[in-house]
C-alpha cells in the first residue's frame, strides 16, 4: 500500500496513545507500521536526503503537530503520552485528524504564528503554496522544518536543568567566538552570583573586553525590574556590556528599558536562543544536505 502521508497518521497515532501509557517513539513506529500492514521495503523506504525512513519521519511530523496542539506530551526524552484534551478529542469520535483540526486549539495556532513573517506573504504550515517556484518551494520547506526544529529545541532547554542550561549557554557562546577556549569560558560562567550578575566571559579570545551575563530559566514574561536589577549590578562592576538570556520572552517595557540606558544590555529570548543554536549548531546534528545547482554560463561560453 502506499505510505500514508503525516496527516493520515495523527488519528492513529493519537489513538494508539489512546491507553494512557508512555510510548517510546520507535515502538509507536513499529506498532503504527504493523496497523497499516506495510512491507519491509515501505517501512525501509528512505527520504531523498537518505536521512530517514520516510514512514518514521511522517509519524514524527504526526507527533509534533499533535504535540503543538497539546493533545501529545512528552513526559521525556524519546517518550510520549497522550494528554486530557487529547482523551476528550477520541471521546467524540473523530473520522479523522488533520491541521484544519488542530487549529481548534489556541496552542496550535500561537505555534503557526509565532514563526509567521509579519513583511512577507504568508506560507500556511499545512502545505507548500502552488503557485511556488521550486526555489520558492524549497525555500519554504527549509524554514518549516527549520521552525519545527526551533521549537523543538525551545522545548528541550525547558525540561532541562538549571545546571545544563549554564553549561548550553557556555557551548553557544564558545560557537559564536566569545569566550576563547570551551575550558576557560565554562570556568567564568556561574562562578560570579554576585548582584544579579551570573558570570563573566571573554568578548574575544585575547580578552580584551568582558561581557556580563545573566542566564536564566524562566516560565514568565520578564520585565522592566529585572533588566534594571541587572544594570544595575554593571554599573556596580564597572561593567559596560551586558547579555541577558533567558527561555521566555521580554515584556515591551524591559526591551524599551535596555535600549536608551547608556550600558549595552542585549536581550536574547528562548526563540531567539533556539533559533541562534540551532544556526551553530548547538544542541543539534545535520541529518541532511541538499545542494541547489545552476548552469554555469562561463563553462558553455567557452564552446
Amino acid at each position: 500500500m502506499t505510505i500514508p502521508d503525516y496527516q493520515a497518521l495523527m488519528l492513529p497515532v493519537l489513538k494508539t496513545a489512546s491507553d494512557g501509557k508512555e510510548y517510546k517513539f520507535s515502538q509507536l513506529v513499529e506498532e503504527l507500521a504493523d496497523q497499516f500492514n506495510l512491507t519491509t521495503e515501505e517501512r525501509n523506504e528512505l527520504l531523498p536526503s537518505g536521512s530517514q525512513a520516510i514512514f518514521t519521519n511522517r509519524v514524527g511530523w504526526a507527533r509534533s503537530y499533535l504535540k503543538q496542539a497539546d493533545l501529545l506530551a512528552t513526559p521525556k526524552r524519546g517518550f510520549l503520552r497522550i494528554t486530557q484534551k487529547g482523551i476528550e478529542l477520541l471521546s467524540k469520535d473523530p473520522i479523522k485528524i488533520d491541521i484544519s483540526v488542530l487549529e481548534r486549539y489556541p496552542e496550535f495556532i500561537e505555534f503557526r504564528n509565532r514563526k509567521k513573517d509579519k513583511n512577507e506573504s504568508l506560507i500556511e504550515a499545512s502545505g507548500l503554496e502552488s503557485n511556488l517556484t521550486p526555489e520558492d518551494s524549497l525555500a519554504s520547506a527549509y524554514n518549516k522544518l527549520r521552525s519545527a526544529l526551533e521549537a523543538e529545541i525551545l522545548s528541550a532547554i525547558k525540561d532541562a536543568s538549571p545546571s545544563f542550561f549554564e553549561r548550553l549557554v557556555v557551548d553557544l557562546l564558545v560557537k559564536m567566538g566569545y569566550g576563547g577556549s570551551r575550558q576557560d569560558a565554562g570556568k567564568a560562567l556561574g562562578k560570579s552570583g554576585d548582584g544579579g550578575i551570573d558570570g563573566i566571559i571573554n568578548e574575544d579570545r585575547l580578552g580584551l573586553d568582558v561581557i556580563y551575563i545573566q542566564a536564566k530559566r524562566w516560565e514568565g514574561v520578564v520585565g522592566r525590574p529585572e533588566i534594571q536589577k541587572f544594570a544595575g549590578a554593571l554599573q556596580g562592576q564597572r561593567a559596560r556590556k551586558g547579555v541577558f538570556i533567558t527561555t521566555s520572552s521580554f515584556s515591551k517595557e524591559a526591551k524599551e528599558y535596555a535600549s536608551f540606558i547608556d550600558t549595552k544590555i542585549i536581550l536574547i529570548d528562548g526563540e531567539q536562543l533556539s533559533r541562534l543554536m540551532a544556526e551553530h549548531n548547538v544542541g543539534v546534528s545535520i541529518v541532511g544536505q541538499y545542494e541547489v545547482k545552476k548552469l554555469d554560463s562561463d563553462y558553455f561560453d567557452n564552446e
